[in-house]
């Protein structure tokens, strides 16, 4: 959907018919970094990164001033610095994040028990049942903006539609600290002009394949026979991405979704320093929590990491992905990119004294998938070559089927083996 920065910022302004809007996607703008500038006032207003200030550490979050530069999360900390050399760098507090984040959700269940939470940062609000009681959608995004912003000293924005995926759209489009509300009949001339890469789901190789075949507008997609796209964009893809830009959306606002989580934890038998041991079984791991999501007809938009160091001390770090998956392949490249992020912070207890993570001894590592949603309803995402590790996963769990499970296997894990203990049920 592209990323944001606010140079395409649209608001709503005047009298709109909003009794159509009933869903609210309500999204933290620049969260961890406006986090950070709650201590720092006096560097409101300049570029900002949020990261530990080493060339092989990765941005945590960047602020608008900072994205104008091209600056934007899981970017190499040494291209964010060429790209803004001026740059104020700041050390993440996630315990911090952790504390504002309940503060904003608790805001979001006094006005509605339809929230559906997105990580840490955002979440879908149906607000169809408030009306007698808080007024109007528009009325009830205002007073949301009001309370996160004198309650926390944060600000957000809200886009507010028919559909999750045209209210999500609009809250971007409307960043930072804006509403903009695309009453039902409004959302086909809301959705067309707006460029490919808008369509939820379509990243950089699906645009640059799309552009390629004449579709620079989600106009031009829409208004293309499904059979032809799905020469393009295979079967399940075309359909789902010919139905969103015709604005059709059928997903509901779930409560409570972010509540379940499917998992693997794995000791070692001796605490390891080696990353190489690490990402192997952070591979294995997220393939075995791939299989668990499949066989239960799961998908997971929220990945955590968990570790336990020598000394029993315990860190925890999530990622929230853009679009719910089930593939082993996606889940590893997030845990793994968390993972080597942690290599130049101090270790869990933060003191700087313990050393580096990546050089720590660990004890345990886990992974696991949170905010499940059923996978014959939820939208799933269309990353770069997720068709072949697609394929390739589908055949390992056909094998595995039929000659039992572990028979196929990444090469990666060929020859290795370890103990885990399978979690499912509420995060720690």
């Amino acid at each position: 959907m592209g990323k944001q920065d606010g140079r395409d910022r649209q608001v709503t302004s005047g009298p709109v018919d909003d009794s159509t809007a009933t869903i609210l996607h309500v999204d933290m703008d620049a969260f961890y970094a406006s986090v950070e500038l709650l201590d720092h006032p006096e560097l409101k207003g300049k570029p900002v990164i949020v990261g530990h200030n080493s060339s092989r550490s990765i941005v945590t979050a960047a602020t608008y001033e900072a994205r104008k530069f091209g600056v934007n999360s899981a970017l190499p900390m040494s291209i964010a610095l060429r790209r803004c050399p001026q740059a104020i760098i700041l050390e993440p507090h996630f315990e911090r994040y952790t504390h504002y984040s309940k503060v904003v959700m608790s805001i979001f269940d006094e006005v509605t028990p339809r929230v559906e939470r997105l990580g840490i940062d955002e979440a879908f609000l149906d607000v169809a049942g408030t009306r007698t009681v808080f007024g109007s959608p528009v009325q009830v995004a205002e007073l949301i903006r009001s309370r996160v912003r004198s309650e926390t000293g944060l600000i957000c924005s809200v886009g507010a539609a028919s559909t999750k995926f045209v209210a999500k759209l609009a809250s971007g489009l409307s960043k930072p600290d804006g509403l903009l509300v695309v009453p039902h009949d409004e959302t086909i001339a809301f959705l067309h002009p707006l460029p490919i890469a808008r369509l939820w789901g379509v990243g950089g190789k699906t645009e640059e394949s799309l552009r390629g075949r004449g579709y620079n507008t989600i106009g031009d997609l829409a208004n293309t026979p499904v059979d032809l796209l799905r020469k393009t964009l295979g079967d399940a893809a075309a359909q789902r991405l010919h139905d969103l830009s015709w604005g059709i959306d059928p997903r509901v606002v779930h409560d409570g979704a972010d509540e379940k989580s499917i998992g693997h934890e794995m000791t070692f038998e001796t605490d390891i320093t080696d990353p190489q041991v690490i990402h192997r079984e952070l591979l294995r791991m997220s393939n075995m929590v791939a299989v668990r999501l499949r066989k239960a007809g799961f998908v997971g938009r929220t990945v955590v990491l968990k570790l336990r160091f020598a000394d029993f001390t315990t860190i925890t770090r999530s990622r929230t992905l853009r679009e719910s998956t089930d593939l082993g392949r996606r889940i590893y490249e997030e845990v793994r990119e968390i993972y080597d992020a942690l290599g130049d912070s101090p270790v869990a207890s933060q003191r700087a004294d313990r050393g580096r993570t990546q050089n720590a001894a660990i004890r345990l590592v886990g992974v696991r998938a949170e905010q499940l949603q059923d996978a014959a309803t939820a939208q799933l995402g269309l990353w770069d070559e997720s068709e072949g590790w697609r394929e390739a996963e589908d055949v390992m769990d056909a094998a595995s089927a039929r000659f039992g499970s572990g028979t196929v296997k990444p090469a990666r894990l060929i020859g290795h083996s370890a103990t885990e203990r399978p979690r499912l049920g509420q995060r720690d």
